[in-house]
């Protein structure tokens, strides 16, 4: 069984979950991202995250297929445009997503990045698609500490439940100050390209070591990298079988002592206050 982590809400959710970024995109049959987001279900991976930016709604179209008929089982993540962020644009936005995704409710709807619309009316305008039950918690994405400090002084800002951002071995800033800063609040940090991008992480030396000690992928340990902290989230995109079958093994892999301090070796965390990576 996957592990869980508990959002301030006391909602349980699975530790790994699963992508959807360039879904939708026409790159593979939509049917078949649909049959690997719906294999990744079965497998546990039952978090799914989306935005109204990927592939134009079309992600979303993607998961709609996917979780046609088990709704239920799955915690659903999509995320709103910064200029979609103002108290009509963010309900019209909202919507919008509800419908490409064939549901009711969104469980977790998340600011995708921040923009010029002042975070007071964001966060009001989350907190009345609560009360109508077209989402059931809200979120950020790509927010720094000062952002993250910001956003909890606005009225009810302190009910974010996530904020998600880029890390993995290759991106730690956010271990000086951003992620004690979340822990400290039971805010959870959802990784995105827990794996990296464009494969640069996969073809580094240590991991392949570390991977062959446990007889794994690199891939594989990286995820479990990530999953090593108990408040953290990772959302790898797998649109293959083999892919999402690895990706869920990755939950079983226990890096030890050793494992960790060659990973520290050779992607050092950090000193000091670096600027927040963004993709």
């Amino acid at each position: 069984m996957l592990r869980k982590v508990r959002l301030p809400d006391e909602t349980d959710v699975p530790a790994l979950g699963q992508g959807t970024w360039y879904m939708g995109e026409g790159r593979r049959p939509a049917s078949a991202e649909a049959d690997a987001l719906r294999l990744g279900i079965d497998l546990g991976m039952t978090l799914i995250d989306t935005a109204e930016m990927y592939a134009d709604g079309g992600a979303e179209k993607v998961v709609a297929e996917a979780i046609a008929g088990q709704r239920d089982r799955v915690f659903l993540v999509s995320k709103v445009y910064p200029h979609n962020a103002s108290r009509a644009g963010v309900a019209k936005a909202c919507e919008r997503s509800l419908q490409r995704l064939k549901t009711e409710r969104i469980d977790l709807y998340l600011l995708h990045w921040r923009g010029s619309t002042p975070l007071s009316e964001t966060v009001e305008a989350f907190e009345a698609l609560k009360r109508q039950g077209k989402i059931g918690a809200w979120g950020v994405s790509n927010f720094d500490t000062s952002d993250m400090a910001e956003l909890v002084g606005v009225p009810n800002g302190g009910g974010c439940a996530v904020d998600q951002v880029l890390y993995n071995p290759e991106h730690r800033g956010i271990e000086h100050d951003l992620m004690p800063w979340c822990v400290d609040r039971r805010i959870a940090l959802m990784a995105y390209t827990p794996i990296g991008q464009a494969g640069r992480l996969l073809h580094a030396a240590t991991l392949a070591a570390v991977a062959s000690r446990h007889g794994a992928t690199p891939a594989q340990i990286a995820l479990a990298w990530g999953l090593r902290h108990p408040h953290v989230i990772c959302i790898p995109k797998a649109a293959d079988p083999t892919h999402v079958r690895l990706n869920a093994a990755a939950m079983n892999i226990s890096l030890t002592i050793q494992d960790l301090a060659e990973i520290d070796a050779a992607f050092p965390p950090p000193r000091r206050k670096q600027n927040l990576a963004i993709l």
